[in-house]
């Protein structure tokens, strides 16, 4: 498009084994080798990036920029960049994105909902013969 974003850091982990119930915003980026009950939130202050690996289990919503899940989600998903669905990637909850990337063996059972912003639709489809 404009030219590649550089992805932001990856500085804090839940690991596996680690279960957190509550609410999670964090800045920067996140992995989430554990379980979260909980929304997940990144910051709307610079942009965020959210792994959700395929030990994961995220039982809530998420919220962030670059979305990359491998795991097991149950709750709403909205990428406000990028989402990416690896193979063992479950979501049982509608989706939002702006752009998807969906690999083979992964699997929605929602609504998948591509975000559009004003400058950047795509205009609608014109019949060539009505061109006259």
């Amino acid at each position: 498009m404009f030219g590649k974003k550089k992805q932001p850091p990856i500085k804090s982990l839940i690991a596996q084994g680690t279960r957190i119930e509550g609410n999670v915003l964090f800045h920067d980026g996140l992995r989430v080798d554990g379980e979260v009950v909980g929304d997940i939130r990144a910051s709307d202050e610079r942009p965020s990036i959210l792994v959700v690996s395929e030990s994961a289990c995220v039982t809530g919503q998420i919220h962030a920029d670059h979305v990359i899940i491998n795991g097991m989600v149950k709750g709403p998903v909205l990428a406000f960049d990028l989402l990416e669905l690896q193979p063992k990637a479950r979501i049982e909850g509608d989706v939002s994105y702006r752009a998807l990337e969906m690999h083979q063996g992964a699997t929605i059972s929602g609504q998948l909902k591509p975000m559009t912003g004003g400058v950047e639709d795509k205009p609608t489809l014109k019949l060539a013969a009505n061109n006259g």
